[in-house]
C-alpha cells in the first residue's frame, strides 16, 4: 500500500476549484483533473518534480464544511488533516503564501514553522 494523495475538503462548489487554483498558485502544481461542477478537484506536482512520488493533492466540496478554527477551540469544527510544505526561506514562504491568498496564523507554535491558514480555513506550515 502506498499513498497518492491527501484531500482538502472546501465548502460546496464552486469552492473547490477555488481552493485548488489557491494551492496551484502557491505550489506551482497544475490541476490534472476536474470532477462535474467543480466538486471536485485533483492537483499534480509538474512532471520531474521531486516530489512527484506524491500523486496529488485532491480538494473535495462538502455539502456539510464548516471552516476550522486553528488552534483548536472547544465547540468549533477543528482542523483534522494539514499539509507540511518544506522551505528554504520561511520569510520569502510566508510573503509567497501571503500574496497567494493565505493568512498568517496569530498563533505560531515553533521558531522554525509558520502556521498559514488557507482560503477555506485550512491550516498548512511552511517548515524550514
Amino acid at each position: 500500500m502506498r499513498i497518492g494523495a491527501v484531500t482538502i475538503a472546501a465548502a460546496p462548489a464552486p469552492h473547490a476549484r477555488e481552493l485548488a487554483r489557491f494551492y496551484e498558485r502557491l505550489l506551482g502544481w497544475r490541476i490534472a483533473e476536474e470532477g462535474p461542477k467543480g466538486g471536485w478537484v485533483q492537483l499534480h506536482p509538474p512532471e520531474g518534480d521531486p516530489d512527484r512520488t506524491l500523486l496529488g493533492i485532491n480538494i473535495e466540496s462538502d455539502e456539510e464544511y464548516e471552516r476550522p478554527v486553528w488552534p483548536s477551540k472547544p465547540g468549533a469544527q477543528h482542523a483534522t488533516v494539514h499539509l507540511d510544505i518544506g522551505v528554504d526561506d520561511l520569510d520569502q514562504a510566508v510573503a509567497w503564501a501571503l500574496e497567494a491568498g493565505a493568512t498568517l496564523a496569530e498563533e505560531q507554535p515553533q521558531e522554525h514553522v509558520r502556521v498559514m491558514i488557507d482560503p477555506a480555513g485550512n491550516p498548512f506550515c511552511l517548515c524550514r
